[in-house]
């Protein structure tokens, strides 16, 4: 045969094997995801015996809380149960206690692995699911499979969405909310827009840590204008609890020490620009002399860096379009973020506006050497607070947070305040710049969630479960969304899942009976029962 028309022949074979579609890799439950959650689903699954795999959207397990957010806000530890009490307490044994809340990310990173590589559990790293039109498959009311942007393919009996932005769930076709409901819509008074200035300064809690106390102009050239507004001030008057396609605001949760040997100094980024900052220099100018961050001590000389007060790392207004956004916009939203922190940063440690009490207590502080060596001592993953929030078979309200209704069939307890940071940034009445969105109220005592806000309606899909993106109104997801609830959440989705598999069951008809004697055996609480006071010493 002549060389030429063998080559004709290969050619023809591997373009014909290139145009084949990939064989879908075939599990019990396949988790998707980004999150502690989506680590705790897995593990649960497998521990049960479910033919089970991780599609794991990074190159690293743990979501948020391997990335910095480490200040777990658990309110009440009693609340806690399963795989993530086991996770605490692997990370408690490295600093020779039983149990830990407050750690460094490396720590954490490592629990977590550990707990994976000991499971035997099948994990694909940096695997995104592909949105575009066929990504997902459905037959009827049931995915059949998924295809990631490598081109791989995964088939279940049933999926669990455990990502923080909801896109299996969206690809799927199952309804969802982006934004702040209305009050009326569900009998709430935390929801919709929540305007800084109604009411007296003094009446927020927590010392108004999250408004302002000053005056500050709003203009670039202030008093006039004609010069505009600075960057993320808008004019619009924003009307007490009405709903608007707007999200809390996203940051980057940093892991900082004041330890001279493993400091690195905040520096000036490229691109850095003064009028980004303007609003807070003119804040401090005013006389607002807060350090504006929420410090959480950590072992050996770090600390966990939050946004506070008035103006902090929280990009206000600039992640709007971020849960339906494409994975390049996605990019360019974390980029800016990182942008006008690291510019904060800088600012706060050396810009000369900055009052020098302020100026040397922030250059006391830097990155750590031994954090997030990949990326510079800085977070690889963006806090990402609300993205898209299922629309279920219950939806989560205020209301079951205060405790004046009970969710059905519980399958977690939560307990952190209903929490939301800002939305936006509007010039008031008085012409000065006030904070909408904030939201700050702590339930009487934890509450159950409800395993009917895990679930699409049956209708739409009967084989996925949604622990992260849950269905819950923006005001109630602003206390659910803390890690550890996460981590339960995504636990019983999975017990749920394996019923629902074994059985051949929709995920709404699994009988919550069952589901309950199996968190019962995890250790997982459902009911609320105050612990027991010491007495104290006579």
């Amino acid at each position: 045969m002549p060389r030429s028309l063998l080559a004709c022949l290969v050619a023809l074979l591997f373009i014909g094997c290139a145009t084949e579609a990939p064989v879908a890799q075939t599990y019990d439950i396949v988790v998707y995801g980004d999150s502690a959650a989506a680590v705790a689903a897995a593990l649960q699954a497998k521990r049960q015996g479910s033919s089970v795999v991780l599609v794991n959207t990074t190159k690293f397990l743990g979501g948020m809380t391997c990335s910095g957010l480490s200040a777990s806000d658990i309110n009440q530890r009693e609340a806690v149960g399963g795989v993530a009490r086991e996770l605490y307490g692997r990370i408690g044994r490295h600093y020779g206690k039983t149990y830990v809340d407050y750690f460094e990310p490396h720590v954490a990173q490592a629990a977590v692995d550990g707990l994976v590589k000991e499971s035997g559990l099948e994990v694909w790293m940096d695997e995104q699911l592909d949105r575009s039109p066929g990504g997902v498959t459905k037959q009827g009311d049931r995915i059949t499979s998924f295809r990631t942007l490598s081109g791989k393919v995964f088939a279940a009996k049933v999926f669990i969405d455990a990502s923080y932005v909801g896109d299996l769930m969206a690809a799927a076709g199952v309804s969802y909310s982006v934004g702040r409901e209305p009050n009326r819509l569900h009998g709430e008074t935390l929801n919709g827009a929540q305007r800084g200035d109604d009411k007296p300064r003094k009446h927020y809690t927590q010392r108004d840590k999250d408004h302002f106390i000053k005056d500050v102009d709003p203009y670039v050239r202030p008093g006039d204008k004609s010069s505009g507004l600075l960057p993320f001030v808008f004019a619009e008057d924003p009307r007490i609890g009405e709903g608007d396609h707007r999200i809390q605001a996203f940051n980057y949760r940093l892991c900082v020490t004041t330890d001279p040997a493993n400091r690195i100094p905040f520096a000036k980024p490229a691109g850095y620009r003064e009028l980004d900052h303007e609003m807070l220099l003119r804040n401090f100018e005013a006389g607002d002399l807060r350090f504006p961050s929420l410090l959480h001590k950590l072992p050996n000389s770090k600390t966990d860096w939050n946004s506070m007060h008035a103006i902090g790392t929280d990009y206000v207004g600039a992640n709007w379009d971020y849960p339906e956004a494409s994975y390049a916009r996605r990019r360019e939203i974390e980029a800016a973020h990182e942008l006008y922190i690291r510019g904060h940063l800088w600012t706060l440690a050396n810009h000369p506006r900055v009052p020098e009490a302020i100026r040397k207590q922030a250059s006391a502080y830097g990155l750590c050497q031994d954090e997030f060596r990949e990326h510079g001592g800085f977070s690889p993953m963006i806090y990402i607070r609300e993205a898209r929030r299922l629309a279920g078979e219950y939806v989560m309200t205020e209301l079951d947070c205060k405790g004046r209704r009970t969710p059905p069939e519980p399958v977690a307890l939560a307990s952190f305040g209903l929490d939301s940071h800002a939305v936006r940034y509007f010039v008031t009445a008085r012409g000065t710049i006030e904070r909408d969105g904030v939201i700050w109220n702590v339930p009487p005592r934890p509450y159950g969630v409800s395993y009917h806000s895990l679930i699409p309606k049956a209708a739409e899909c009967a084989n996925l479960l949604v622990p992260v993106c849950l269905s819950a109104t923006h005001a109630a997801h602003g206390s659910i969304r803390m890690e550890p609830v996460f981590m339960q959440l995504g636990q019983a989705a999975a017990m749920a899942a394996g019923i629902a598999v074994r059985e051949g069951l929709a995920v709404q008809d699994v009988p919550y009976a069952r589901v309950r004697d199996l968190l019962k055996e995890a250790n997982l609480p459902v009911e609320w029962t105050a612990p027991a006071k010491s007495k104290k010493a006579k």
